[in-house]
């Protein structure tokens, strides 16, 4: 018998300790490897990568400084801190950067930028330092910068850590010189845009989106008036999450993003009543961090109303967040056919 939740009447509270116990892989990718993953045969950049990840993760560890050997010790040669993942949504990136986090030796850290962003503001910029800073690698996942505060707070980090002697790696759809751009009047934060690029040497990975290929055009929205049970049928002894799209929209804006994980916790298959195209720019970006933990825990969904192609508006969608909307669209949508292949798989 399935177990009915609602998204829409949880408010977890997450504290810093939970926060930093978080820092690691989500289930997704909990026990990927440079072996799991399958380059391209067409695109040798993807073979290129693996091998220079490899070689990057043999390096964590070695000659990092303690505290007084930096004080002390004079300045080490400059070499690049981080190696940082450039490309499309869906070449792969974040299998890669867990895979090197799985291979590298601790203490370790991986999450998402706005997760750091958050524990930033849970633990204040100096004790974030002071806990990372012992790591021997730390590595960011979707590294965007939405506003002037995080380009300041991010450079400050970032450059803090590489002096620690902290190897970084990140992923992004955006060169690290060009973060920013069509968000805010990046001009203005060029110097702290600068500094964080100078940190990292880049990889560029090239490919098609693996979650569509070869598959079929995205499935078509349930009936509403029995979607209920659909989704109860398909999985009968689930935990399934049952909301309506537009109320549940407007309470993420009632819940910190940090706290999305501990939102969709325990839940194993999202059910939308009457998905809708987002107008608001604040609302949609949240949905893209919900998509975003949805996806980390490979969490079904089974949903009426509009396709998700149709979940934000097209001035989004050609806008400065294009990027994050196309990779809500593309991890929305393998999930909604996620849905659907329990049903097929029964035929």
């Amino acid at each position: 018998m399935a177990h009915i939740e609602h998204l829409t009447e949880r408010t977890p509270q997450v504290s810093p300790d939970e926060l930093l116990a978080g820092f690691h892989p989500s289930y997704r990718f909990g026990v990927v490897s440079f072996d799991t993953y399958r380059p391209d045969p067409a695109q040798p950049s993807q073979t290129e990568a693996v091998t220079a990840l490899r070689a990057f993760a043999a390096g964590i560890g070695m000659g990092k400084k303690s505290l007084m050997g930096r004080i002390f010790g004079g300045k080490a040669p400059q070499t690049k801190a981080g190696i940082y993942l450039d490309g499309g949504f869906g070449v792969g990136k974040t299998h890669l950067l867990a895979s090197l986090w799985h291979a590298a030796p601790g203490p370790k850290a991986f999450g998402t930028f706005v997760e750091y962003t958050n524990l930033v503001g849970a633990l204040s910029f100096r004790k974030t330092v002071e806990v990372l800073s012992s790591y021997q690698l730390v590595c960011i996942d979707e590294f965007e910068l939405d506003d002037p505060g995080d380009t300041v707070l991010m450079s400050r980090l970032m450059r803090e850590l590489s002096d620690a002697g902290v190897k970084l790696a990140a992923t992004s759809n955006t060169l690290p010189g060009s973060l920013g751009e069509g968000r805010f009047a990046a001009v203005d934060f060029q110097r702290e845009i600068q500094v964080l690029a100078d940190q990292f040497d880049v990889l560029r990975i090239d490919g098609e989106d693996f979650r569509h290929r070869g598959l079929a055009d995205a499935p078509e929205p349930e009936d509403d008036a029995a979607l209920e049970a659909i989704a109860t049928d398909r999985y009968p002894d689930k935990v399934l999450a049952v909301d309506d799209f537009g109320a549940l929209v407007k309470h993420l804006a009632t819940v910190h993003p940090s706290r999305y994980r501990q939102l969709v916790a325990d839940i194993d298959v999202l059910v939308l009543h009457n998905v809708d195209t987002i107008t608001e720019q604040a609302l949609a970006l949240r949905f893209v961090v919900l998509a975003d933990r949805l996806y980390d825990k490979d969490v079904p969904i089974v949903a009426s109303g509009e396709p998700f192609s149709a979940l934000f508006t097209e001035e989004m969608m050609a806008g400065g967040y294009q990027k994050k909307y196309f990779r809500a669209v593309s991890r929305l949508t393998a999930l909604a056919r996620e849905g659907q292949q329990v049903e097929e798989a029964a035929l």
